[in-house]
């Protein structure tokens, strides 16, 4: 078996959300280094335009969608564009998010001080927008009756996490199991559905607190076996292989990537 096969994605149609900075631009950007033709899709228009045209020099085949995730049906509406563009869509990376705030170890990420303004717009973004992303992959992806669906949970969906908010945690462990009963729901059409669960990464989540403020970094990296934070690049390897024909028989799973936090 060639690895340049198993893993050939040249061509394969795609869609990442949240795909202006972070993790989502990892996965455009590897998808977009491998051949494929990838729709990247967030809200913060300089960061998109900035991402699309950086790949676009590098030789991607690429374009962007300015929409707020948290719009179903605007969300929705790009997934029919890009179908009718290309006529398929292979590959969507349900991945747009954004931070609760604090965890519980500070005054304001206790339960007394959640507001609910805050955990509806976390519930919109991290959750709903998710369902709404496997939603609409799911029904062109049903038609052809092939697929990869890849959604972004994180480990705190996986272990109770004193570093993140209430909503971020219960949005992630919501995605988790959505996960598990799409990929029951799709089997039958060949649509292989699942999680990825980051540990750290060094990303602009929470306005880029983590690049601000060294001390929350070096508090996420003392709860890392491996002391460190990871950078967005070092996901580039999982998210290849899960939209890829080499997932062709993981569906329903999520997966740490986490620098072994969930091994203890």
């Amino acid at each position: 078996m060639i690895a340049s096969q198993i893993f050939d994605v040249r061509d394969r149609v795609a869609i990442v959300t949240g795909a202006g900075s972070g993790l989502g631009l990892a996965m455009a950007e590897v998808m977009a280094e491998n051949g494929a033709v990838v729709t990247l899709v967030d809200r913060d228009a300089p960061a998109l335009d900035a991402a699309v045209s950086r790949l676009a020099k590098d030789g991607g085949k690429v374009s962007g969608e300015q929409v707020d995730v948290a719009d179903s049906a605007a969300l929705g509406a790009v997934v029919e564009r890009v179908v009718a563009r290309h006529g398929r869509l292979d590959v969507a990376f349900a991945n747009a998010g954004i931070s609760a705030g604090p965890g519980i170890r500070t005054q304001e990420g206790q339960l007394d001080a959640v507001s609910a303004a805050k955990w509806n717009e976390v519930l919109g973004v991290n959750l709903t927008s998710v369902f709404e992303t496997i939603r609409a992959a799911s029904i062109p992806m049903k038609k052809q009756r092939s697929g990869r669906i890849i959604a972004t949970a994180s480990v705190a969906g996986m272990k109770a996490e004193y570093m993140v908010g209430y909503a971020y945690a219960a949005t992630k462990a919501a995605v988790i199991n959505i996960v598990r009963l799409a990929a029951l729901e799709l089997a039958p059409y060949d649509v292989c559905i699942n999680a990825i669960a980051p540990g750290p990464f060094l990303t602009n989540i929470a306005g880029g607190r983590l690049h601000r403020d060294p001390s929350v970094a070096r508090q996420f990296e003392q709860i890392v076996p491996l002391r460190r934070m990871a950078k967005p690049d070092e996901l580039k390897g999982l998210a290849l292989l899960l939209a890829s024909p080499a997932s062709s028989f993981i569906t329903g799973t999520c997966i740490p990537i986490d620098g072994g936090i969930t091994a203890g």
